[in-house]
């Protein structure tokens, strides 16, 4: 029974080279960069005004005030997007907007509301600026040709709208994966059917599909195997034919009724291993079939939501170009005591609150889906452990 790290570096170092491909950077929204991306201008591209006013000489107004007005002659007027060619002498000033381009001979702007117009042909500026105040200047956000991100780091809206802003219209990423996702067992129906005797309605795949799309994969659903090997081997066969990782859930035990692992090999596939040493999820088969990574998660919805966070998400980063592939995590106080009785590695589900403190989200038994649904992380326990109230831990996010 492997330990979750070595486990991680064992499917890590079987994930494909990733490919890239060329995309509009409207569609590029959670996708991994394949290349680092420079600034092809400065931003701002030019020196421009931060606030309505008048451009001016700083100089000029260094004894203005409500009492005592210095007056300047209005020599033109700037709307943004627009430019002005004259230059600014002395006594004068232009006429600014927010996002104007600064006039030559200018240092600085005053505020629309520090001054006070006299017909349409002369301002009174009440109080003084320093120079530059009130300028943005060229380049004082992004320089020309600075790298604005790197080859593996992931796009977000933030930095789609810088990349947007530098004049960027389309730009190399990673292929994402089509993520199959595949749930056996002949107790499982889908919704809306009527449940008979013994059955219960599935619910891993549909919660699996959501974590993929959150990773930037493609998920794609199939219909439920029965428990036959012939049947689990057709449906293992139908479904890596139509997708590049194949993400099974039941079966992966040693019940008289568990058939991915003699599928698998029945199809001419081959498996890695089928056991970690963490709670929950212990039974979980990592392997190949068709050259195509192949994941089975156990059939509990909690087993098969923590090992796939664990063990499934960081493939798919990986598979992407990613050079981060843990679950992100942060440190906070727990509000209660934990403890971990077990001789395994406990992933406890839990939920930080508002004020930054961990609670458990609830009865930790693998089959309730409630508690699961209830946390929005999971804290790492090692075997016979237990935490007090007020202890700060770190804290795995999914989202």
């Amino acid at each position: 029974m492997l330990e979750l790290e070595e486990a991680v570096g064992r499917i890590l170092a079987a994930v494909p080279t990733a490919a890239p491909e060329c995309v509009s950077i409207g569609e590029a929204d959670g996708r991994i960069l394949a290349e680092g991306v420079r600034a092809r201008i400065d931003l701002p591209i030019f020196d421009t005004s931060s606030m309505d006013g008048y451009a001016l000489r700083s100089s000029e107004v260094t004894r203005a005030s409500k009492e005592a007005p210095t007056r300047l002659k209005i020599i033109g007027r700037v709307a943004a997007g627009e430019r002005w060619t004259g230059k600014i002498a002395e006594n004068t000033c232009v006429r600014l907007f927010t996002g104007s381009p600064l006039p030559e001979g200018a240092d600085a702007v005053v505020m629309q509301e520090d001054t006070n117009p006299v017909a349409d042909e002369f301002v009174e500026v009440l109080d003084s600026v320093r120079p530059w105040e009130n300028i943005r200047m060229q380049g004082e956000d992004v320089k020309k040709d600075s790298l604005l991100m790197d080859c593996g780091e992931r796009l977000s809206a933030a930095t789609l709208m810088l990349l947007a802003a530098t004049g960027c219209a389309s730009i190399n990423v990673w292929k994402r994966p089509t993520v199959g996702l595949l749930a056996t067992g002949s107790e499982l129906v889908e919704a809306p059917m009527s449940l008979s005797a013994g059955q219960i309605f599935e619910s891993n795949r549909i919660g699996l599909a959501s974590v993929v799309k959150s990773v930037g994969g493609i998920p794609k659903i199939f219909a439920i195997a029965t428990d036959t090997l012939s049947q689990t081997k057709r449906a293992l066969n139908s479904a890596l034919a139509e997708c590049d990782i194949l993400v099974t859930s039941g079966g992966v035990s040693v019940g008289e009724f568990d058939f991915i692992k003699p599928a698998v090999e029945a199809i001419g596939g081959s498996l890695d291993f089928w056991k970690v040493s963490i709670k929950p999820g212990r039974p979980f088969v990592f392997g190949k079939a068709q050259s195509k990574l192949l994941f089975g998660l156990p059939g509990n919805p909690v087993s098969a939501f923590v090992t796939f966070l664990l063990l499934v998400r960081p493939a798919l980063l990986r598979w992407q170009g990613a050079k981060k592939v843990d679950l992100p995590a942060s440190t906070a106080i727990l509000a209660e005591p934990l403890n971990n009785p077990g001789g395994r590695r406990h992933f406890i589900r839990v939920r930080v609150d508002d004020a930054g403190e961990v609670h458990s989200a609830g009865t930790q038994a693998s089959h309730i889906l409630s508690s699961m649904a209830g946390a929005n992380g999971l804290v790492d326990f090692p075997p016979n452990t237990s935490l007090a109230r007020g202890v700060r831990v770190s804290v795995l996010r999914w989202s």
